[in-house]
């Protein structure tokens, strides 16, 4: 699993070249609802084990969360279960709002 920073995740999903990654949120609804990168896959953490058959080990897949913490342990996770491609989105959402989207609203 590899960190990846707001600003490398902003430029890979403007690169047209590049095949873009899962963006796999693991926060809970109420959080996604109120701000959540375009695109994204809600996933609550405490779900990851019990819907693993939705998601593509052979994909890339981006681990999103509020500051990066518990898309940490979704990430651990899934490489425990196999998967490779893995990332986790350093400073998360948070990071998101403060680098990338100043328009997305924060708490």
């Amino acid at each position: 699993m590899q960190q990846l920073s707001v600003r490398e995740l902003a430029s890979w999903l403007q690169d047209d070249d590049r095949a873009k990654p899962l963006l796999l949120d693991v926060r809970e609804p109420s959080e996604f609802e109120y701000c959540a990168i375009g695109g994204s896959m809600l996933m609550p953490l405490g779900y990851v084990a019990t819907r693993l058959s939705e998601l593509d080990a052979e994909k890339e897949i981006v681990c999103i969360c509020h500051h990066g913490g518990r898309s940490m342990q979704a990430a651990r996770y899934l490489s425990q279960q196999g998967f490779k491609k893995l990332f986790n989105l350093s400073g998360g959402v948070h990071a998101w709002a403060q680098q990338i989207d100043q328009s997305m609203p924060t708490y």
